[in-house]
């Protein structure tokens, strides 16, 4: 079982907080959301559901925001995947989805994406912000238990990763996770934002040809 990373988040020491779904390198679409709502880099935060690599025009743009004090983000499978194959396992299995452009690099680039990539194994699974209106959960497939609690232990695979809830969903069944107010993942492409009890999934595509969700959560 892999080991689960949490992240605790308050709030209160943000004017206004948003998170945006699966990125995947395009980043301008973010900066045209981020420019539409007037985020401002020194009192909002930005929260990502992960899968800031692979597919897109600028991975390295997006890999960067992971130094950026106003972002914070759970890893996504696209990371892992990033970070299993810096170490040399499962090289093919990013290869086949959408790891090609790490390879085509050379040089400082590469250098440069290789000490990002390291920075993303430190990225939690899951991050918990105390909000106003209460506690809202970000992972970027599911929460692997129908009750939250923070450091609950569980397969952190699973948790960037599964599509069962979401699959339970879809077909009609589905129940809130209690402990928290809501939670939002990505991983799933959708046609649009969609609202299961307290789960919302916002990964709308944006690097296949859909748009990009970013939505406010304080």
């Amino acid at each position: 079982m892999t080991p689960i990373i949490y992240q605790r988040i308050e709030g209160a020491e943000y004017r206004h907080i948003y998170v945006v779904g699966d990125l995947h390198g395009c980043l301008s679409m973010l900066e045209d959301q981020l420019a539409r709502v007037r985020f401002d880099a020194a009192s909002d935060l930005l929260l990502s559901v992960g899968d800031l690599v692979d597919r897109g025009p600028d991975i390295m743009g997006c890999l960067k925001l992971i130094e950026e004090p106003w972002f914070a983000c759970v890893r996504g499978n696209h990371e892992q995947m990033a970070i299993d194959a810096l170490y040399e396992t499962n090289i093919e299995r990013w290869l086949r989805n959408g790891g090609e452009w790490f390879y085509a690099l050379e040089g400082a680039e590469e250098q440069e994406a290789r000490r990002l990539i390291k920075l993303a194994d430190e990225l939690p699974h899951v991050i918990e912000v105390n909000t106003e209106s209460g506690n809202v959960v970000v992972a970027h497939a599911d929460y692997l238990s129908d009750r939250y609690e923070f450091g609950k232990p569980m397969d952190g695979y699973e948790v960037i990763w599964n599509r069962d809830r979401i699959n339970y969903a879809l077909a009609g069944r589905f129940t809130e996770i209690t402990g928290a107010k809501a939670f939002y993942f990505g991983h799933t492409p959708v046609e649009h934002p969609m609202v299961y009890a307290n789960q919302h999934y916002i990964d709308t595509g944006a690097v296949f040809g859909g748009y990009l969700t970013l939505q406010q959560i304080q």
